[in-house]
């Protein structure tokens, strides 16, 4: 290189824009500097370019090293069976299929069951392979619903991974209840430096796991700071304490309910309606039942209402929000927020030693049903109360099979998640026998899974009803979707009858037939994959 190039070079060491910006004005009228107009112009610009483009191409410049990357912490749990391993790779190579109601071959959807898999991987205690760990969390970070079972099961190396990659950043806030950043419970300073020092999802984080083991832990933790935390905060953290709620809470929420945010004081009071033996429950039980009785002179035992007139500072610093929302009556809404925070066990001492069955079958006077039952229906869910929820439901083949309570399928879906898994499933597989399928995708979804034979096998039945009646297949395309995750693996074998394609009635919707042997085809299909995923999952016997 020339003495001239040698300058042009080291005067331009970040100047390629520089360099660009010469060499399309031409040297004529621009030249570089430190190099005189002239003939040599065009030939030092041409080496400076030359140097740059070196430069550039070498990626870095020269710089003091750093710290050598930590390796990866070792994850203790045992290795996936081989087959498992195969088997994850390739649910995470799968691409959801187009969202909508069309057709969607007779092919499995692997991605929706992915978190099935992730499900019973957990359940098993195993870890996941290292080669698998950048598709688990790409997968995780576009659904938010994957993430609490993807990182548990990334473990450990899913935080070092997140560390190196500003997408997978989320893997670092980890959802609560089994991420790989929950707190060492084991470790009390650690607890409280996190506490004093986290991040606010930190926060969230640990106190959640702490409240799962050891509650009165979590609520001590959380009243030593309770007074300077934001109001925002304040709320999120009286919500943990929802898990393991019990009477030794409720100091600490009677205090909440004077709070100065409403959002807090609400929530302290939902909580403590949630304890029927509070101080709190027992003065809505009073104001609650002076409102409702019992009309014995009628021919026919009567409830009759009579609504508060006022919500007054009492009612409110106890959780009653004033001002009713559009469309609703005053007088009917503070009542009904007086019956949901009313402890169950008031009414049937106040209304002649009935029980809840025969309470919610009494006429109720001058069209205060609906408002009173629907808010019994808040207060069974609010106080998980079996017992007042299978009343209001009523039996599932009555008509509308809602019981006079239940006045909507998103309320009967509450109430049946009061229920055991088994009475639940009993009851859906009632609805279904009698109603069909057309309302029940609602209440499906409040179904332990896999599902109980009785309603695995009623769900089929209908779906076989449907199709022989030629109805509009797509209509029942979200059950069958469901039917596709929820099913027992073992039903597999009793659809085997029902792939071939059916006559269709003259009514029927075009191309029907096909539909329905298409879509119980991808049912028996991803069944059968199912159990194969379960069976690879299982631990390996040790040869004889």
């Amino acid at each position: 290189m020339s003495r001239t190039t040698a300058t042009v070079a080291a005067s331009l060491p970040d100047q390629w824009e520089e360099l660009v910006t010469t060499a399309l004005l031409g040297t004529d009228r621009r030249t570089p500097p430190g190099v005189a107009p002239g003939p040599q112009a065009p030939s030092a610009l041409l080496d400076a370019a030359a140097a740059a483009t070196v430069r550039r191409r070498a990626g870095l410049r020269p710089a003091r090293p750093a710290e050598r990357l930590r390796p990866a912490p070792e994850d203790p749990r045992p290795p996936l069976p081989p087959a498992a391993a195969r088997r994850l790779a390739a649910l995470l190579a799968d691409r959801p299929g187009a969202s909508g109601g069309g057709r969607r071959g007779a092919a499995p959807d692997l991605m929706e069951l992915l978190p099935q898999w992730l499900q019973a991987a957990n359940a098993r205690g195993y870890a996941a392979p290292p080669q698998a760990l950048p598709a688990l969390l790409d997968a995780a970070r576009g659904r938010t619903d994957l993430r609490p079972a993807a990182l548990r099961f990334a473990g450990p190396r899913a935080l070092w991974l997140a560390r190196l990659n500003p997408d997978w950043r989320f893997a670092l806030r980890a959802a609560p209840g089994g991420g790989p950043s929950a707190p060492d419970l084991r470790d009390p300073q650690g607890i409280r430096r996190l506490w004093q020092e986290g991040l606010f999802a930190e926060r969230v984080t640990l106190l959640t796991a702490l409240r799962s083991r050891d509650a009165a832990a979590a609520r001590a933790l959380l009243e030593e700071t309770w007074a300077t935390e934001r109001a925002e905060d304040r709320l999120m953290f009286l919500d943990s304490l929802r898990a393991g709620l019990g009477p030794d809470d409720e100091t600490f929420l009677e205090r909440a309910l004077a709070d100065r945010s409403r959002n807090v004081r609400a929530t302290a009071a939902e909580l403590l309606s949630a304890l029927p033996a509070s101080a709190l429950a027992a003065r809505m039980a009073v104001r609650a039942a002076a409102f409702v009785a019992m009309d014995r002179t009628q021919d026919v035992p009567t409830v009759v209402v009579e609504a508060p007139h006022e919500c007054d500072a009492a009612m409110e610093r106890d959780g009653v929000v004033a001002k009713a929302p559009a469309g609703r009556g005053e007088r009917s809404w503070w009542l009904g927020q007086l019956v949901e925070a009313a402890p169950l066990g008031t009414w049937p001492g106040r209304l002649g030693g009935r029980t809840p069955e025969e309470i919610v079958a009494l006429p109720v006077a001058d069209g205060w049903q609906g408002e009173l039952h629907g808010a019994w229906c808040r207060a069974a869910v609010r106080q998980r109360d079996a017992e007042w929820s299978r009343a209001l439901l009523g039996e599932p083949s009555a008509p509308e099979a809602g019981g006079p309570g239940a006045v909507s399928l998103a309320e009967r879906a509450r109430l049946l998640a009061t229920l055991d898994a088994g009475e639940r499933a009993a009851w859906v597989a009632g609805f279904i026998e009698t109603h069909g399928l057309s309302e029940a995708f609602q209440l499906l979804g409040v179904c332990a899974v896999p599902w109980a034979p009785p309603l695995g096998r009623a769900v089929v039945d209908a779906l076989n009803i449907a199709r022989d009646a030629g109805s509009y297949p797509w209509s029942f395309s979200g059950v069958m979707g469901l039917a596709e995750r929820c099913l027992d693996p073992s039903e597999a074998s009793r659809l085997d009858a029902l792939l071939a394609i059916p006559d269709e009635p003259e009514d029927a919707a075009p191309g029907a037939g096909s539909y329905w042997s298409e879509a119980f085809q991808r049912l028996v299909t991803t069944l059968r994959l199912r159990g194969a995923m379960l069976a690879e999952l299982a631990p390996e016997e040790p040869a004889p």
